[in-house]
């Protein structure tokens, strides 16, 4: 006697057929989305790197802005005009610039704008670059300045040494800032925050809004805001 053939039913096998391709469309669909999430952060890590670079590299320069050493400007001999302007601005078309005359940390090396040379009790001279070797009693102060100019969704950095504006980050957004002002001369608060100061030597802090874009669309804009006060006060 013959037994009856055993298989599957073309229902069945379509019914199969059907529930693995359901399950391959969910497992193909949670590894896109982790992969995308992935990108996502990737991209929104990037934002934040460059953002710390720029924004912590702006704070230093802008807290030691109108450090010329151990003499008030008045009393240093050969002092630059820049030193009576440590922080200023400007706009030309759509670019925006902030200048400022600072103290320069030597990073790798490098050639000062200025170098005050000051034995901080009543002698001190400014030179254009390095100065003299400092004697017995003496300080060397280097001095740099530095102009931030927005433009062309980057940010740049130039010297009078270096005229030619580097890059410092692409992708930028906006990049706005104010200056918190003091009410009078020996004042140290800040009562408000002032796009263009009549009286610079009010200025007592930079507020620094900074929006960076991730140029592939993976992650919203970024904005970091950030205040930097200056340790020397410009009046």
């Amino acid at each position: 006697m013959k037994r009856p053939a055993r298989g599957f039913s073309l229902l069945e096998l379509l019914l199969a057929l059907a529930v693995g391709l359901v399950l391959t469309l969910g497992v193909s669909q949670v590894a896109i989305s982790a992969r995308i999430t992935q990108a996502s952060q990737q991209a929104a890590m990037v934002l934040q790197d460059d953002a710390r670079f720029v924004l912590g590299k702006l704070i230093q320069d802008i807290r030691l802005a109108g450090m010329f050493g151990c003499q008030a400007t008045a009393f240093i001999e050969n002092a630059p005009l820049a030193f009576d302007r440590p922080i200023s601005w400007g706009a030309a078309g759509n670019a925006r610039s902030l200048t400022l005359v600072t103290a320069y940390i030597a990073e790798g090396g490098g050639r000062p704008d200025w170098t005050v040379l000051s034995d901080c009790s009543g002698a001190a001279q400014a030179y254009s670059g390095a100065s003299p070797p400092a004697a017995p009693g003496q300080i060397q102060f280097a001095i740099r300045q530095l102009t931030y100019t927005f433009e062309s969704g980057q940010l740049k950095v130039s010297t009078p040494a270096a005229p030619a504006r580097a890059v410092l980050v692409d992708n930028v957004q906006a990049f706005d800032f104010s200056f918190g002002v003091a009410a009078m001369p020996g004042s140290t608060h800040v009562v408000r925050y002032d796009p263009s100061p009549p009286d610079e030597s009010l200025i007592r802090s930079v507020r620094i809004l900074l929006t960076l874009q991730d140029p592939t669309g993976r992650v919203k804009n970024q904005t970091w805001s950030v205040v930097a006060a200056l340790r020397n006060r410009l009046g």
